[in-house]
């Protein structure tokens, strides 16, 4: 490999390991401050998962009863726990509800019914609280994705900065070579067609040890 076309691979692996190692760093940020802020707003919300064998997680289906269990006595602080929440716990309640146009049909259909507006209200903060609670584990899902792919892009920037070392170990190893002696052949000897057929190299000059051309040209000359 020539000296030129060495120097461009080099470059480009240099220039690789940058841009590796600075997305590799952004992405570790974004997903950090991603979940951080998730995290912050769950907080706020000061929502408490009920104890493991209280009435609330007894009386829902197996499933859902047992994906509420593993947090039970928790503050909600996480995507993972948000989703908990707003698929086992809310939308079973929701599920023996009307839909929110259905309650706000009956609302506004009797406008003084106390009841009617009670379930209209039920409706509507579950259904909100729940997508606000599916939004989070969203975000919480898209710092996750984003932590992986800072890890990924870490391995590759090892991998390419490994490459790089290899080259330049291999570069100085090369530099460090003994070179071979050119031994000048004239054209019309009988070394002259063995010289043509080295690749690159001119009529008239064939690399090869002195002792072996020395003896081929007296072997020539006897």
């Amino acid at each position: 490999m020539n000296t030129p076309l060495r120097w461009r691979i080099l470059s480009l692996q240099a220039a690789l390991v940058v841009i590796l190692g600075f997305a590799a760093g952004v992405a570790f940020w974004a997903s950090n401050y991603v979940q951080s802020q998730v995290s912050t707003q769950l907080t706020a919300q000061e929502i408490s998962f009920p104890a493991a064998n209280s009435a609330e997680i007894t009386a829902l289906p197996a499933a859902d009863a047992a994906a509420m269990r593993q947090y039970a006595g928790q503050k909600l602080t996480t995507g993972p726990q948000a989703e908990v929440w707003a698929n086992d716990f809310i939308r079973i309640h929701l599920s023996s509800m009307p839909t929110y146009e259905q309650a706000s049909a009956a609302a506004r259909a009797n406008p003084t019914s106390a009841k009617d507006a009670a379930t209209l209200n039920t409706v509507f903060t579950g259904t909100m609280l729940r997508g606000t609670l599916l939004n989070a584990y969203g975000w919480w899902s898209v710092g996750t994705y984003t932590f992986y792919a800072a890890i990924g892009l870490t391995i590759a920037a090892i991998a390419v900065l490994g490459a790089l070392a290899f080259e330049l170990v291999l570069w100085r190893r090369q530099a460090n070579a003994p070179e071979a002696t050119a031994i000048p052949v004239p054209a019309g000897s009988a070394l002259a067609p063995v010289a043509d057929a080295v690749v690159g190299i001119p009529r008239g000059a064939v690399t090869a040890r002195a002792s072996d051309g020395v003896a081929q040209l007296t072997e020539q000359k006897s």
